[in-house]
């Protein structure tokens, strides 16, 4: 959930993406694409083709006789996936006497023959009651599931009629009933809790909400091309060609029930970019949906959700300041408030592809939304964001391993969530511990969540895309990296293949492992790495192999200095040699095979990725992937890279932190320096802190300097006392402090060096704090970061 400070303005649909002014980011650090098997993949199916698949599957008897059920059990198909090999694998759902059977769902993978070839299920009990008639009446479990409702703030709570269920998801499988409480969660989402007690006894035996949330906000996804329908002076937020996807508006009312409008524009030209603009929200939601149905469908080969080819739609402008999003199936749809003062929607690109994403989740494996299931759920949703955030590649909202990096939720603009570190956030765990079901899910994902950065990244200290990480492992080890398209590929083939219901840690790692031994070969790089990374989060052991080579983690070099760098590799194998390869070093690089350092000059600027391999005398070999950027001192052209710096757009492309009026074009008593706008800090006369902030990338073998132009009014009398202060930082580090003793009668300009900060993206911030007394007005104009040699 993220966005950069920059506002969503969209375009027509025949428009290409524009990117804003300044320097392109550098391409994210990437370790080398990985092959997956081709006959492992999913292959497309048609609605028509699934839909024969079902019906084929519907026919289920003799399944269940092959798989040794029950004459009372009868397996209901759910959905089906094929490989490329022609390989099926269909999900059912499990009905035992007439009763659906909570925890029963099973995956058959059948050859293409139509041969069972294996069956994953979500429990291995024997289903077998003694009695299929409940002691504790209907009433009593319906009085139980409302007591819960109120200990867990639903309000309005209203339960639907219980009704009989197995509960097999854990222990000995149970006659039980379901209550389904509606009404409203404490955040003023929907309710759906779903309360299972013993039919027997009355006692509880599991509860779960099926409204699965996050949250965030965000509108700064920039310029974009919207998939819309429709006609002249009547064109459509709604996209044909992408199932449907739609999004509507549901002008601040909380009604669950109710779709929205669609949204409609005369000239296909939808928003101006500013918070206060209806279509806003809109585009960004629109914008998020039509990117992660394209990333599933491009990546993954599944077409919609529930790969059906029909597109979920989106609903904005959820409540009244509602600082929350939502996916629900029973609407099918995302939901997104629009945040404090309903000045920011919760629209960004990981946003739509968190959310959207539980809709896939829903459909596929079902993680059921409590305990390590609701965990590995949450993390499924944050794996994806992530994925469809890096895959997206706008420069508006660069790729990263953060959840709500851009939000500024929590007041201090820290994310919400790190998949690096997940406990850097406060609550979330690094690794996998005995009660870690006690966690709320968003917490309990942080083991899934650092599996997957592992896996992608690789542990110990990287610059991915410009951030700094240091992901740390539980046991001490290093972690190689498999790289995040293939970690990425691996877990949705887990998740739709080998997931289920109430799949924990241990099964996650064991799916994952059965994912990449499809896709990667079993007992190879890939696969031991995924069994490593698991490791690292305290699942399951390490992946024993006889060369272990430790990445070098990504490089950076000049044209002007020689490089000497050691690899470092160890083998198992007594008395054993080992043997260095590389590709692609830049030019002037080269490895000695028998040694592992790489010496020589670089000679040509640019950015590669490297494969190193090291093999011993035994055959046995790791390989590691890692970036190597050149540049030459002083190549660089002089370049303003903030958008909007004198303020001209009003609050386009600044982050001011839910208060857009700190841009202001008011100039009746303290006027801009240039043109009509300025920003205007302070002037409280309160306790109070307010902000400005922009990111920009500033590449290799630049410099940089903020400039800007300062006036400073003051109802403060004293003359030794900085009682109100303006903070300019980088990076959350001060370099300059103004306050009330600056008082000027016009505008003074400021200049600041702004360091090493190259290769890096530089957040720019102005903060101004007034203490509980008279005011101070900080007017701020004319701003400028530049890069230059």
């Amino acid at each position: 959930m993220s966005s950069a400070a920059l506002i969503a303005v969209g375009l027509p649909a025949t428009a290409t993406a524009t990117a804003v002014p300044g320097a392109a980011a550098p391409p994210a650090s990437q370790p080398a694409t990985v092959e997956a098997r081709a006959g492992a993949t999913n292959v497309r199916l048609t609605a028509a083709q699934s839909a024969t698949l079902l019906a084929d599957a519907a026919d289920s008897a003799g399944t269940a006789k092959a798989l040794g059920l029950g004459q009372r059990e009868v397996l209901v198909p759910k959905s089906v996936s094929k490989d490329a090999d022609g390989t099926l694998h269909t999900r059912y759902d499990r009905t035992y006497a007439g009763l659906p059977v909570l925890g029963g769902d099973l995956v058959v993978h059948t050859t293409p023959a139509g041969g069972v070839k294996g069956v994953t299920k979500a429990s291995t009990a024997t289903i077998s009651l003694p009695s299929t008639t409940a002691r504790k009446t209907a009433g009593s479990a319906r009085s139980f599931a409302e007591g819960r409702a109120e200990a867990d703030g639903i309000e309005s709570a209203e339960a639907k009629p219980p009704h009989e269920v197995v509960w097999a998801a854990s222990g000995q499988p149970t006659l039980a009933w379901e209550t389904v409480i509606g009404g409203r969660q404490r955040d003023g989402a929907p309710s759906e809790l779903h309360v299972i007690t013993d039919a027997n006894t009355g006692d509880k035996i599991f509860e779960y909400q099926a409204v699965m949330n996050g949250t965030g906000h965000g509108q700064y996804n920039g310029h974009v091309t919207l998939g819309t329908s429709g006609s002249a002076g009547n064109h459509l937020l709604k996209d044909d060609t992408r199932g449907g996807n739609s999004t509507t508006d549901l002008g601040h009312v909380d009604d669950d029930e109710a779709p929205g409008t669609l949204f409609t524009d005369a000239d296909d030209v939808w928003s101006d970019g500013s918070p206060g603009n209806n279509q806003s929200a809109a585009v960004d939601a629109h914008y998020g949906a039509q990117l992660t149905w394209d990333y599933f469908k491009d990546v993954h080969g599944r077409t919609g959700i529930r790969n059906d080819g029909v597109a979920a739609y989106s609903r904005v402008h959820y409540g009244n300041a509602y600082s929350n999003a939502f996916w629900w199936d029973h609407c099918f749809c995302m939901t997104y408030g629009d945040g404090a003062y309903n000045t920011n929607p919760l629209t960004s690109i990981d946003v739509a592809a968190h959310e959207m994403s539980h809709g896939i989740t829903s459909a596929t494996a079902g993680l059921r939304y409590s305990g390590e299931s609701g965990g590995l759920n949450e993390a499924t949703s944050d794996i994806f964001g992530a994925a469809v955030e890096f895959w997206a590649n706008n420069p508006s909202d660069p790729g990263d391993y953060f959840e709500g990096e851009k939000i500024n939720l929590n007041g201090d603009g820290t994310p919400l969530r790190y998949m690096d570190k997940p406990s850097k956030d406060g609550d979330s765990a690094d690794h996998w511990y005995p009660n870690i079901n006690q966690l709320d899910v968003h917490y309990s994902s942080g083991p899934a969540n650092h599996w997957f950065y592992l896996a992608s990244e690789g542990s110990g200290a990287k610059l991915v895309n410009g951030v700094n990480y240091d992901s740390p492992t539980h046991d001490g080890k290093p972690v190689n990296p498999i790289g995040r398209e293939a970690a990425a590929k691996i877990w949705f083939r887990a998740l739709t293949t080998y997931m289920t219901s109430s799949t924990d840690y241990a099964a996650a790692r064991t799916a994952t492992l059965e994912a990449a031994a499809d896709l990667y070969g079993k007992n190879g790089v890939v696969y031991n790495n995924v069994g490593n990374a698991w490791a690292a989060v305290n699942v399951g052991p390490r992946m024993v192999q006889g060369v272990t080579l430790t990445n070098p983690g990504n490089q950076v070099s000049t044209t002007t200095a020689p490089v000497d760098l050691q690899i470092q590799a160890v083998t198992s194998h007594p008395g054993a040699t080992l043997t260095y390869q590389a590709t692609a070093l830049p030019a002037g690089l080269t490895l000695d095979p028998s040694t592992g350092k790489i010496t020589g000059t670089p000679t040509t600027d640019g950015n590669t990725t490297i494969t190193l391999t090291v093999e011993d005398s035994a055959k046995a070999l790791d390989t590691v992937s890692f970036t190597w950027l050149v540049y030459t001192p002083g190549n660089c052209t002089t370049t303003q890279l903030l958008d909007n710096a004198g303020f001209e757009s009003g609050a386009t492309a600044w982050n001011t932190n839910n208060d857009p009026s700190l841009i202001t074009k008011d100039n009746s008593w303290l006027p801009s320096r240039t043109g009509s706008w300025k920003a205007l800090l302070g002037g409280n006369g309160g306790t109070t802190t307010e902000s400005i902030t922009q990111t920009v990338y500033v590449p290799y073998g630049c410099k940089a300097t903020a400039t800007f132009w300062l006036r400073v009014v003051t109802n403060e009398e004293s003359g030794t006392v900085p009682y109100d202060t303006l903070n300019v930082q980088v990076n959350g580090v001060p370099l300059a402090t103004f306050s009330n003793l600056n008082a000027s009668a016009g505008y003074v300009q400021g200049t600041i060096d702004l360091g090493s900060v190259a290769g890096r993206y530089v957040t720019l911030k102005f903060s101004a704090t007034e203490d509980l007394a008279v005011p101070t007005y900080f007017l701020l104009d004319d701003t400028a970061l530049t890069m230059h040699p």
